[in-house]
């Protein structure tokens, strides 16, 4: 994720999670395996109710065993698993039930924290259901009583994963399986703030009492390098929900709460917003003015942060005037906002950044 993300124009298409391309991919797999035949088109009930169909491909069959495969289709949503190949293999198996695992590209999980078990593959709960109950499905139209093995795998995933926060929640060698409505809902806040919970939660499980919060890949980067001493899992990208990400926080037992970024979304929590979207609040150039003259700067330079376009800009020239106390300003007031909002009782830090990285500014209170 980085600092800024482009949102397409006009109505959002809707794409299909890793799990339901998963279970849709079995239902194939199993069909084509009882009937002997590649079966190149299969429907599926999602978990939110609608029945969607999947073309398949990459079809194989055998005597005890086929596979099929899909095209993962995200959508309008910007999601790394986007055009990947997620395949089923099944087999029939001597003992009852189904039986689930990942293979080549599925990750596996090696930190507590996280909806699977460590050791298990990285198949959440939800399309663990969804393709144990496709399984039983078939069977039962069939009238077969005999255990199944399915293998989910995704070619491409290892080099996948690389692109996504994985390997920092314990998840290794691979994507995870994931979905809850089976639907990848475009640009979804849901889904962003679910991943701030799970960074969250693997990161207490592990101990760790500090939670780092960014708004993007960049100013973690430079967060990453002032914090050098603290474990990957301090550090948690909460984009626009610092109010969400705060809050969470303070309710998985954090006790230090370091705030890190650059004066655009900044300035706006010093002004008390909590949710910093481009779009959430404009940015009130008066408040920042009001600031400027807090530390000395006088009248007609305060009228010129009042014609400015950004809060960037004034940044800018704050650092030419020489005004740098300005900087430690804002700061005190992002953490008096945060403070206020999650209702005290943690130590609040925070740290002002250059685009480029450059340290401008910083403050703390305690408690």
């Amino acid at each position: 994720m980085g600092e800024m993300l482009e949102v397409p124009q006009g109505p959002l298409r809707h794409g299909y999670t890793t799990g339901a391309c998963a279970t849709a991919c079995t239902k194939g797999a199993l069909l084509s395996l009882i009937t002997q035949h590649p079966v190149q088109t299969v429907e599926i009930v999602l978990p939110m109710g609608d029945t969607v169909a999947f073309a398949l491909h990459g079809l194989q069959v055998a005597l005890n065993t086929a596979q099929a495969a899909t095209l993962k289709d995200g959508g309008d949503d910007p999601d790394a698993t986007h055009g990947a190949t997620i395949l089923a293999q099944v087999s029939w198996q001597e003992e009852a039930g189904v039986w689930i695992d990942g293979g080549v590209g599925v990750g596996r999980v090696t930190k507590p924290g996280l909806p699977v078990p460590v050791g298990m593959a990285a198949i959440n709960p939800v399309p663990r259901r969804m393709i144990a109950g496709v399984v039983a499905e078939v069977l039962a139209a069939y009238g077969i009583q005999r255990g199944v093995r399915v293998v989910i795998a995704v070619p491409d995933g290892v080099a996948i994963a690389k692109k996504t926060l994985n390997g920092r929640l314990g998840i290794l060698g691979g994507i995870s399986i994931l979905g809850t409505r089976g639907t990848v809902v475009p640009f979804s806040t849901a889904s962003y703030k679910a991943s701030i919970v799970q960074g969250l939660k693997v990161a207490s499980v592990q101990g760790v009492h500090t939670a780092v919060l960014t708004t993007g890949g960049r100013s973690e980067r430079y967060a990453m390098q002032m914090f050098s001493d603290l474990p990957e899992e301090s550090f948690i990208e909460m984009g626009e929900f610092v109010g969400f990400a705060a809050k969470n926080a303070k309710r998985l037992g954090f006790t230090d709460l370091r705030l890190v970024g650059m004066m655009g979304k900044f300035s706006k929590i010093a002004q008390g917003i909590m949710m910093v979207h481009s779009h959430s609040a404009p940015v009130d150039f008066s408040f920042l003015a009001q600031l400027a003259g807090e530390v000395g700067v006088p009248p007609v330079l305060q009228a010129q942060i009042l014609t400015a376009n950004t809060a960037s800009q004034v940044g800018d020239w704050l650092v030419e005037w020489g005004y740098r106390e300005f900087f430690n300003r804002v700061c005190w007031h992002i953490c008096q906002q945060v403070r206020h909002e999650i209702g005290g009782g943690l130590r609040v830090e925070t740290r002002l950044t250059t685009l480029s990285g450059e340290l401008l500014g910083g403050a703390v209170l305690n408690g």
